[in-house]
């Protein structure tokens, strides 16, 4: 059997080639049924999630919670004093920002109705500037530092009140834009360039970058167009490698992204995801499909204690014409969880996801696959990452390789790339 490689968003896919004509007898379809099946099962899981452990600030405080705590119910629900007294000077009592030539500051202050820039970062991250000042995370030093002078429980109060300044709910909260696993497509909508690579030394070895652009439509979509290209070594007689390397394009990916449930109680969000693999490739060294291939997703996320998290990716590889390739049927989870260090400072995210995928063919294995992986935000702003691992298979060796993986991610909408250092 002669393997194949493609190419889809960053990874290698292996393609079975076989010297016998593929037949409807060999094939099982993929329904309607399946799909349906997917899509309530994960939509099932994340409605049946037991209510997120929200801090203060994510939402009001009860008596009971703040007398748990020792504190007065003032201290830790009176979120709006806090505001007017510390914030309303320069954000303005309605939340929407004075002017730069009105206060004499270098930049204007943030306009937290503007639901677009207010929802897209988790309190966390608020916190961070508010306790220690807007340079720890590269913006302005004219925005201070409240650390010395308020408790972070009161920080979280005024952040709970600046949080009903954007009054369209329909934008999902920030706290759901969790790190980017190397291979598993995230729930949330961006606005990002990545430039993804994976790397095969083995005989013939391959190399693959995948230019990935998303930008975020509306409150609740997105749409993503992906570029690969890369370099194959040829292959000698023996079937080894003969280090002479050609370079290749993949086949371009287009895709459009919609959140349909996301409950910050719960800690739950779901995506549906569909994406458009074109034959624009060169078949003849293994990246491309040859055929128009479409992927319908289903994406959660779910939030855990601790800064823990999941996510999940499910869906079917459909071809156009399946004379080219089979069906398939692939589900990813990744787990993880976040550290900052210092408690304000650069992110550390280890993660680690699970991979399986089926072809629709009698007789076909499932391929299991590990990816171990460390994402570490690179700048001030946090808005500039890298993340590196190796996808390792668990089963099916001969024909699968270890290969290592890599991206570097840039959130266009914090700001450009060489801000925020």
């Amino acid at each position: 059997m002669i393997q194949a490689l493609s190419i889809q968003k960053g990874t290698l896919m292996p393609i079975p080639e076989t010297s016998e004509p593929r037949t409807e007898g060999t094939r099982r379809r993929v329904g309607l049924t399946g799909l349906a099946v997917l899509g309530l099962a994960v939509g099932a899981l994340a409605l049946w999630a037991q209510p997120y452990p929200l801090s203060p600030g994510f939402r009001r405080v009860s008596a009971q919670q703040a007398e748990s705590q020792g504190k007065s119910v003032s201290e830790l629900e009176d979120g709006e004093k806090i505001y007017e007294a510390t914030c309303a000077a320069c954000h303005g009592s309605d939340g929407s920002g004075r002017s730069a030539e009105q206060l004499g500051l270098d930049a204007a202050p943030a306009d937290f109705t503007d639901c677009s820039f207010a929802s897209r970062e988790g309190t966390k991250e608020w916190l961070a500037v508010a306790h220690e000042g807007g340079p720890t995370r590269g913006f302005s030093q004219d925005m201070p530092a409240f650390g010395n002078a308020l408790s972070e429980e009161q920080l979280r109060a005024a952040i709970g009140h600046i949080r009903t300044f954007c009054e369209d709910k329909s934008w999902p909260r920030g706290e759901f834009n969790l790190p980017r696993p190397l291979v598993t497509t995230k729930a949330f909508p961006e606005d990002e360039v990545v430039l993804a690579t994976s790397v095969d030394t083995e005989d013939p070895g391959s190399a693959v970058v995948d230019a990935i652009f998303e930008k975020r439509i509306g409150s609740r979509n997105q749409v993503e167009m992906a570029i690969p290209f890369g370099w194959k070594e040829t292959t000698g007689s023996g079937g080894g490698g003969t280090g002479q390397w050609r370079s290749v394009l993949g086949d371009i990916t287009l895709g459009f992204k919609r959140v349909v449930f996301d409950d910050l109680d719960k800690g739950s969000i779901v995506s549906l995801n569909a994406e458009a693999v074109l034959p624009t490739g060169d078949e003849r060294t293994g990246f491309s499909k040859d055929t128009v291939f479409l992927e319908p997703q289903v994406l959660f996320g779910q939030l855990l204690p601790a800064d823990f998290f999941v996510q999940g990716q499910g869906g079917f590889g459909l071809p156009v014409d399946t004379d080219e390739t089979d069906e398939e049927a692939f589900w990813r989870l990744t787990g993880g969880r976040s550290f900052h260090q210092g408690g304000w400072g650069r992110r550390w995210t280890p993660m680690v996801e699970l991979l399986g995928s089926r072809d629709f063919v009698d007789g076909a294995d499932v391929n299991w696959a590990v990816v171990p992986q460390l994402q570490a935000t690179l700048n001030k702003r946090q808005h500039v990452r890298f993340n590196v691992g190796a996808e390792i298979p668990v089963n099916n060796t001969g024909p699968r390789e270890t290969r290592v993986m890599a991206y570097l991610l840039w959130d266009w909408f914090d700001g450009g790339l060489f801000q925020g250092w």
